[in-house]
């Protein structure tokens, strides 16, 4: 359900430097938006308090993480959690509130203007929702527009919008303009726009979320394709579960502005971090995301030399297929070597979700969880519009009770 393994490019045994690094990140909208987080009185606040005694939004609130170079980094939540805002900030389109925000270890908030603007052209690139193509122009010269703000000749940037286009299957439709393409096709030119400027980062703020259903899977293919072919690092906003699990390596689900889980799709699915995160994924099909290490047990000598194999990174789903075949237990192989064995038991315990430490907090450990308001309403219980989309499906565009109005589609 994930993207390709991230490509790095550090020594080996030496991690790789995050690409981009966000510490305590703010961004309040308002009147001396300054003061909320510099008062941990005000930062306290939930958004209806904060709203009535100051006249403030914060959108975004106090969020670290981390993005590693080459992964596929998935920020989701409803409309209104931040998840634009927050992709906003990373570039400066929105300038934050405060907090710490670097790129490559560069201070992105002591950028100057010269800086900001190269930050932009050539090492990060956005993908809108609203492809923002050129009505007048060709698919050719829409593909070569950042090449030509770049100052690159003609010849040159042709030559390269071209071979991206191909990149993207749009080969054969150079000349058309926008308004004879389908909304898929335009999405595919505002992705090979970005991509032609060869950034370091691409950056999608709910890309496909405008497509029908067929055409958004196809894109997200595309997307899946892309990153193994090239192992670029790429930063996804979404309000859609679904496409969140299928292409992220992590997530993090943001609510009122904060992070409140941050993790592989196996942690977010198999131990959620609160009620909140537990009724978003609660009709997730465990068995497409959980991999074989969660029902994994020792193989006794005689299970370890029989039995069909798996890798430690099949699903549950795959696992099941292959013991229903066989008859028996499957063994888990890693490079050729037996490192343990599920059983059909084991396997279904999974799918029901009992056993093991289903219902333990993991995430990532510099994801703002402690403060986060899970509640929605009195009884301290989520919002049902929050649950989980069935497969296939998007997730509520309702926004829950009480999150920041201003976020995401107003403030964009």
């Amino acid at each position: 359900m994930s993207a390709a393994a991230p490509v790095s490019s550090a020594a080996p045994g030496v991690a790789a430097a995050p690409v981009f690094s966000v510490d305590g990140l703010w961004k309040v909208f308002g009147p001396k938006a300054e003061r909320v987080p510099a008062d941990p009185e005000l930062a306290a606040l939930t958004p209806a308090e904060l709203r009535s005694r100051t006249g403030c939004t914060a959108a975004v609130r106090n969020v670290s993480f981390d993005v590693r170079k080459g992964e596929v980094f998935v920020v989701m939540g409803l409309s209104g959690s931040g998840k634009s805002t927050l992709v906003r900030c990373l570039t400066r389109l929105i300038e934050p509130t405060s907090g710490g925000l670097a790129i490559d270890g560069e201070d992105v908030l002591a950028m100057d203007k010269t800086r900001l603007r190269e930050l932009r052209r050539h090492r990060a690139a956005m993908v809108f929702q609203h492809f923002g193509l050129l009505p007048h122009r060709t698919v050719l010269d829409n593909v070569a527009y950042g090449l030509e703000i770049q100052g690159v000749g003609k010849a040159e940037r042709r030559a390269k919008a071209a071979e991206v286009v191909a990149k993207v299957g749009l080969e054969g439709m150079e000349q058309r303009r926008p308004g004879q393409l389908s909304g898929g096709q335009q999405q595919r030119v505002g992705l090979a726009r970005a991509l032609a400027v060869d950034p370091e980062v691409l950056l999608f703020d709910e890309p496909f979320s405008a497509l029908d259903p067929l055409i958004r899977r196809d894109m997200q293919e595309e997307v899946i394709r892309l990153h193994r072919e090239e192992g670029r690092t790429m930063v996804f906003i979404t309000h859609d579960l679904n496409e969140a699990l299928r292409l992220g390596e992590r997530i993090a689900l943001m609510r009122d502005g904060r992070i409140v889980q941050l993790g592989t799709p196996e942690e977010i699915v198999g131990s959620p971090a609160d009620d909140y995160v537990r009724e978003f994924v609660r009709d997730v099909p465990r068995e497409q995301v959980m991999t074989v290490r969660t029902a994994m047990r020792t193989a006794s000598a005689e299970e370890a030399g029989n039995g069909p194999a798996v890798a430690p990174d099949a699903t549950v789903s795959e696992a099941i297929e292959a013991v229903a075949r066989a008859g028996c237990a499957a063994r888990v192989v890693d490079s050729g070597r037996c490192v343990g064995v599920v059983d059909s038991g084991a396997l279904l315990g999974v799918v029901a979700g009992v056993g093991g430490d289903a219902n333990a907090a993991v995430g990532d450990g510099r994801a703002s969880v402690g403060g986060s308001q899970a509640a929605v309403g009195d009884d301290g219980a989520p919002a049902r519009g929050s649950q989980a989309p069935a497969r296939g499906s998007q997730a509520p565009a309702k926004a829950d009770p009480g999150l920041a109005a201003g976020d995401d589609e107003e403030v964009a």
